[in-house]
Order: structure tokens, then sequence, then C-alpha cells
């Protein structure tokens, strides 16, 4: 059985998130929350990745079949790092020249699989 969640809209690069999710993709859940557990320290979006994989795994564990499903054998099957809408903003430069600066947002998406 299949469960996932997603994040739409996050303030981050989708480069900078999709360097984390390459670190859990294929994991188990326990193993990803882990992995994870400790690059918060390092990246903004384990942070964001952590979050996403936790509604995933209870997701899974809402459904009636996945109700006895520990996250031991869960297992993350895909995680989709897609690009967002840009916001765009300007910043005033000398002899009234003005540069834009473009501010990435991303959608998250992660699947989990429970095997048996």
């Amino acid at each position: 059985m299949k469960a996932q969640a997603t994040a739409r809209g996050v303030r981050h690069s989708e480069l900078k998130l999709r360097q984390v999710a390459d670190l859990v993709r294929g994991k188990s859940a326990d193993e990803a929350f882990a992995i994870l557990g400790v690059m918060r320290e390092y990246r903004k979006g384990a942070r964001v990745l952590e979050n996403v994989l936790k509604s995933a795994v209870a997701n899974l564990q809402q459904t009636e079949a996945g109700a006895a499903v520990g996250t031991e054998s869960i297992s993350v099957s895909k995680v989709c790092v897609d690009k967002g809408p840009m916001m765009k903003r300007i910043h005033p430069r000398a002899q009234g020249r003005a540069f834009r600066i473009e501010k990435k947002l991303s959608h998250v998406t992660v699947e989990v699989t429970a095997e048996g």
C-alpha cells in the first residue's frame, strides 16, 4: 500500500532541497528520519523534508490497511522536488537602475510504501 504527502510553495530552492532528497530516497522510514535529524543542523531543507515525510507516514497509518504497520516496515519509495512559482522582487541600484531578485519556491512530494 502507498501513501503520499505534498508541501507546496516551500520557500527553498529546488536544487538545495534535491540534495537532501537524494539522501533519503529508497531508505526505510526510520533510517530516513535518522538521516534528516542529523542533516537538520547543516541544511535548512532537511526540516521541510522531515515534516513532509512525517505527514506521509501518518497518512499511511491512517488507512485501514496501514493501521497496524510500524515505521520499521515503511520505506520511502519516491521523493519528488519540483520547481514552484518564483517571487520576483526589485532591488534599486545606482544611477536609477533596478536589479531583479528571484526568490524561488518549490513543491515537495514524498511517497511511502509499506512492505507486506
